[in-house]
């Protein structure tokens, strides 16, 4: 059994942790690991993977990242994101990895901590970031890296990708979550409304102000100022903004004394804020001032695996949720491209669900243009089948000729040989039938 020190180390630890072997048997384990797994812990039998997965074989035997694999063969710390089989329900963890070593420098086993990330969820939940896909879960270990640091964030994605959401998952994750989240929509601010929304102003500052006025900078103290849509704000405004993030101070209007802010900067903009730099529409100084720590969010197409699973989230919290999605619908919903993402997908779930007269929503109930890319995805695939047939029966035909089946074709012998590797053909296995 496991020397009485770490179990001692174990029990400090707030967060769920265990000390496991190099065969993934646990040795020591806290109680806060008790109470978050509905299986029991047997010290010296239970293996890790039986406890959070209810598996028969570790991980990475199972398609994931193992991070005790990890530090057997690094010999250094390793995280992971999984998802975890608690007591309540499926969680998202984030697993910290850390090989112990004895005097003499030789692993005996490995301390595990364990975060859960109450942001995200793989089922349906209300204000949390859902999916299960590898593009989304890329996107939580980004979030989580990045959620305990005061760097500046900058969230790049396509409109209806989530950037609010996943800036609130932030803020949520972050140590500043018992403090205000305010948001800043940067589209269409005037220089003067710009000012006064984000600095405030004093009474009598202008025609119309009869009372003084916080701005959004002083009410985000101590928590997070999101600026959504950052790209929209004119150069004359961003250096009043550079200015800011630079001093740490600002003046409400019609005031002349400096005020200290407090926040945590996150910026999000479906632009291409280095295109914009490059051709002078932003400033560089600004940009590298938000963007210390981009973040890419995936785009819904990438997702096409969290689609079912997103729509019928939605559906379940519109006022059509006493209905259902059939299989033949929710397949049809996964293959579309959708260029609106998310807020595209939710559009056509509320649109479906209004059109279907019973519980259950068919595909008929489902916009034109999804039959119609799934009909050029069949076309496409009749066409790719029907030209590896036609070939097929030239090479059964005349054999290993390639310049004969290519003039048949009426393509080059080069363009040929493309094709039969693109159709797994080998032109030597032929021989003219007799």
């Amino acid at each position: 059994m496991v020397h009485q020190t770490i179990q001692a180390i174990i029990e400090s630890v707030e967060k769920p942790a265990i000390f496991i072997t190099t065969d993934y048997a646990i040795e020591a384990v806290n109680q806060a690991y008790r109470d978050t797994y509905k299986k029991a812990v047997i010290l010296g039998k239970s293996k890790c993977y039986e406890v959070s997965h209810n598996a028969t074989q570790p991980c990475d035997q199972q398609g994931e990242a193992c991070p005790l694999s990890s530090c057997k063969k690094t010999g250094k710390n390793s995280s992971a994101l999984h998802i975890h089989k608690t007591a309540s329900a499926d969680i998202y963890c984030n697993i910290l990895m850390k090989p112990v070593k004895d005097n003499d420098g030789i692993t005996i086993g490995f301390l595990e901590t364990l975060e859960k990330v109450d942001f995200a969820s793989s089922v349906s939940s209300d204000r949390k970031l859902i999916g299960k896909s590898k593009p989304f879960q890329a996107l939580l270990k980004m979030i989580t890296r990045s959620a305990n640091s005061n760097i500046s964030i900058l969230l790049q994605g396509e409109t209806g990708t989530g950037k609010e959401l996943a800036a609130l998952s932030i803020h949520q994750a972050s140590k500043r979550a018992d403090k205000p989240f305010i948001e800043v929509e940067c589209t269409g601010l005037s220089e003067s409304l710009f000012e006064s929304e984000l600095f405030g102003h004093e009474k009598g500052a202008f025609t119309g102000a009869s009372t003084s006025k916080k701005g959004l900078v002083c009410m985000a103290k101590g928590g997070t100022l999101f600026l959504d849509e950052i790209g929209d704000v004119p150069l004359n405004l961003q250096v009043k903004l550079l200015r800011l993030l630079e001093t740490g101070q600002y003046r409400r209007v019609g005031s002349v004394e400096k005020q200290t802010a407090d926040f945590r900067l996150i910026c999000a903009s479906h632009k291409n804020l280095e295109q914009m730099v490059e051709t002078g529409e932003f400033r560089e100084d600004l940009y590298y001032r938000i963007a210390a720590f981009p973040i890419s969010l995936p785009t819904l197409r990438a997702r096409k695996p969290d689609i079912a699973l997103l729509a019928e989230h939605l559906l379940s919290k519109s006022e059509f949720s006493e209905k259902k999605f059939t299989a033949e619908a929710l397949a049809l919903l996964s293959h579309y491209h959708y260029p609106g993402n998310v807020r595209e997908l939710n559009n056509i779930v509320q649109r479906s669900a209004l059109l279907s007269d019973d519980e259950l929503i068919n595909t008929e109930q489902l916009p034109n243009q999804l039959f119609g890319l799934k009909k050029l995805e069949n076309d496409s695939a009749n066409l790719t089948i029907n030209e590896k047939n036609h070939i097929t029966d030239l090479l059964n035909q005349y054999g290993n000729q390639p310049q004969v089946i290519a003039d048949h074709l009426e393509i080059s012998v080069r363009t040929l040989y493309r094709k039969l590797q693109k159709h797994q053909l080998n032109i030597k296995e032929f021989t003219i039938q007799s």
